[in-house]
């Protein structure tokens, strides 16, 4: 009778999976996530290096360029301003709150040295672009190997 009742060979495997599930619903209700948003946020941001710059593009949807203070000093490069929250109708109902708004601060260690004084940044439909040259001594040589005996 048992050869008639057809093997489920990953019947075991489903119910790890819903277990796992539950558990990480759970772990995820219970996380702080709105308290930890509401007290600031920070632009998402990307850093990548060329031959001859560093680039670091950051998503500041909303802002002016005045609204946005850039600085530097020695190897931290500092991101920091404020967007300002829209003014809200008095008999108006929210049904989702989701955008961010307050101040924000964003730093970023550089790992190579650069020109200070040829610093370029750009703001342009919400991203601020800054090309950072990288000095003479940090950009990458090629060096070439020679044939031969040591």
């Amino acid at each position: 009778m048992k050869d008639l009742i057809p093997k489920k060979p990953f019947s075991e495997l489903s119910t790890v999976r819903g277990e796992m599930d539950r558990l990480w619903n759970r772990f995820l209700d219970d996380w702080p996530l709105p308290t930890m948003f509401s007290k600031g946020w920070a632009p998402m941001s990307d850093i990548s290096e060329t031959k001859d710059n560093l680039v670091v593009k950051a998503e500041l949807p909303g802002l002016d360029p005045e609204d946005i203070k850039l600085s530097l000093s020695g190897n931290l490069l500092t991101i920091e301003g404020e967007k300002k929250k829209e003014k809200e109708e008095k008999d108006e109902h929210h049904y989702f709150l989701e955008r961010y708004s307050g101040s924000f601060h964003r730093s970023f260690r550089l790992p190579v040295e650069v020109l200070e004084d040829k610093i370029d940044a750009k703001f342009d439909k919400g991203v601020l672009t800054i090309t950072l040259p990288k000095t003479a001594k940090t950009q990458k040589k090629q060096i070439k190997i020679n044939k031969g005996k040591a």
